[in-house]
């Protein structure tokens, strides 16, 4: 008289990928950048909206990116003690610099 329940498989865990968009404020390291990713917060007490800004390292493999350009990131394993989130594409570019 015992039922047995037969549980769903686990389904397997999909992660939404973390993707980004920022300027690239360096581009002075080798096949790494600096990008710099603004966000907008309220503050909890005075309620106005307040601009934060979060700098990230990002890796750049063909080296395509220059300072000023935005681009889109998205975060990845760790790969190096700084690093940890690739650049996509390069959306726009930055004014030229001589």
């Amino acid at each position: 008289m015992t039922a047995t329940v037969e549980q769903p498989a686990p389904a397997e865990k999909t992660r939404r990928q973390n993707i980004k968009v920022g300027v690239v404020t360096s581009d002075k390291m080798e096949k790494t950048r600096t990008v710099a990713v603004q966000r907008s917060v309220r503050h909890p007490f005075y309620k106005k909206i307040i601009r934060r800004t979060s700098t990230f390292h990002v890796h750049d493999e063909k080296n395509v990116s220059r300072e000023g350009d935005t681009v889109k990131i998205v975060e990845t394993r760790p790969l190096s003690k700084l690093k940890r989130w690739r650049l996509i594409e390069v959306i726009g570019k930055g004014k030229a610099t001589a």
